[in-house]
């Protein structure tokens, strides 16, 4: 199959596997298998495209030119596949995971659950393929329609609440901003491909340079950016492979990554560093950083504090690329990939914890470790990488992003990383002393949960570990899109 196919396959077969799940809706073992062979199918398709971008290839095609200049095409380039690699292979691990949390929990509608899943990725990896901003655009907003319905699957007044503000959100960034700036984009550059160096510097003044910026940094409302933060918390109502779907998978990962794709191949880090722009996004996003991991202390409901972890944790993506240097481009790939791991392990214990214990309030989690000692291990790893401490993923990530901050002089950001990972610390490393060395409030009545959810778990924080020891493939795509052979 040649790379071309691949993408556009890439695209179809989670649509296929949408139908055949919504077809076997009465026979839910038949169900669960179309998705595990969807998903699996998925992450063969995106890895058959590694080593030809590896080797410097850039498969694209062009699927509609709708007007000269203006077309819906694909193309797969680094930043876009470690995204996809991200997005498929977790999607198999979450299905996994899937199966025991939603027979486990007693989930209705099960079927509009995976299928909506489903369609997701497919948006997701339109995202990671996106050959142009209209593109991109496009299936961006497929995928935060697709996920409404996952957002508010309880049909309950607070999951239709917590959906209204999810999607008038993200639709509200979307349309005020990204339009916006995507038209403007237009007008001043005749062309919205994404082009190795930006296509603005030579057509925009520094004023509508650094203008368009902004309106694209907070047009991508899935970065999270404060002000436009709330619609992640909210979406909390969602069942848990819901919250890893959002939080590690796809729509908060479709956001940082779209912001590094716009800064790399919109304006271009040397035009940004020569002409500026960047400095406003670059201290909102520390200052979201900050604010955020402070709201995240004061959460006693688990998953509301990993979901203000997140919108931290996703600013650092968003500081790295403001940083407008090597290191920081660097560092905000591989955190995409880092904190992709690392969180979906969070979520998946929380899930665990739901489903064994019914367990929901970080209160509660005194000595739970001894009754779920896998569950509450993997928590752990999962919360070294958030801290950023070595052998876990997000070591490295948050080691680059602060070279990029020290070779920027960015002495302020240096102090925010640092504050930052001590309010890590500091809301993360209580929750492990409670569940390993508190005596239980009652005594415990449970064991682990089902062991697709533990076994998936396990794989989550296993690979957090791995890509600490082994980071070979995700540093090799990072250094492409600044130049660099290693």
């Amino acid at each position: 199959m040649t790379g071309e196919l691949a993408i556009i396959a890439a695209i179809l077969v989670p649509l296929i596997g949408a139908f055949l799940i919504a077809a076997s809706h009465r026979h839910p073992n038949q169900r669960e298998a179309a998705t595990l062979v969807t998903a699996t199918a998925l992450f063969i398709l995106v890895a058959s495209l590694l080593s030809p971008v590896l080797a410097g290839q850039r498969p694209e095609t062009t699927l509609w030119e709708i007007i000269p200049g203006i077309s819906i095409s694909l193309q797969a380039e680094p930043l876009g596949m470690v995204f996809a690699l991200i997005a498929s292979f977790l999607w198999i691990v979450t299905s996994v995971y899937s199966i025991g949390y939603m027979r486990g929990h007693h989930e209705k509608n099960q079927t509009r659950f995976y299928v909506c899943f489903a369609i997701a990725l497919s948006s997701a990896i339109g995202v990671a393929f996106a050959g142009n901003m209209l593109t991109l655009f496009i299936f961006y907003e497929v995928l935060t329609l697709s996920t409404y319905p996952l957002v508010t699957h309880h049909g309950t007044d607070e999951a239709r609440r917590g959906g209204r503000t999810y999607l008038g959100l993200l639709l509200f960034t979307s349309i005020a901003f990204q339009l916006l700036a995507m038209v403007w984009t237009w007008s001043v550059a005749g062309t919205l491909d994404f082009t190795p160096g930006g296509i603005l510097a030579e057509h925009a003044s520094p004023v509508v340079f650094a203008t368009l910026f902004v309106l694209y940094m907070f047009g991508i409302g899935k970065a999270a950016l404060m002000p436009f933060h709330r619609w992640l918390p909210a979406a909390m109502v969602a069942p848990t492979p819901v919250s890893a779907l959002l939080h590690a998978v796809a729509v908060v990962k479709a956001g940082v990554f779209s912001v590094l794709k716009v800064t790399i191949y919109i304006f271009g880090v040397d035009s940004l560093a020569r002409i500026g722009g960047s400095d406003i996004i670059l201290y909102v996003a520390a200052t979201t950083t900050i604010l955020a991991s402070i709201i995240a202390l004061r959460q006693n409901n688990l998953k509301r504090r990993l979901a203000y972890s997140t919108i931290s944790q996703l600013s650092y993506v968003v500081m790295a690329a403001t940083l407008v240097n090597d290191f920081g481009i660097l560092g905000g790939t591989l955190h995409v990939a880092m904190h992709a791991f690392g969180k979906i392990t969070l979520f998946f214990c929380a899930g665990a914890i739901l489903v064994a214990a019914h367990k929901t309030e970080v209160s509660q989690l005194n000595g739970i470790g001894r009754a779920m000692p896998w569950t509450m291990t993997a928590f752990t790893i999962g919360a070294l990488s958030m801290i950023g401490l070595p052998p876990t993923a997000g070591f490295i990530s948050k080691w680059y992003i602060l070279l990029g901050a020290l070779e920027a002089d960015a002495m302020i950001i240096v102090g925010v990383l640092v504050l930052s990972t001590l309010l890590n610390a500091g809301y993360f490393l209580p929750i492990v002393y409670s569940a390993f060395f508190r005596e239980p409030d009652t005594p415990a009545k449970h064991g682990e949960a089902p062991k697709t959810m533990v076994g998936a778990i396990g794989l989550c924080a296993g690979g957090t570990v791995l890509l600490f020891l082994f980071p070979g493939q995700i540093l090799a795509l990072a250094h492409m899109l600044i130049g660099n052979v290693p």
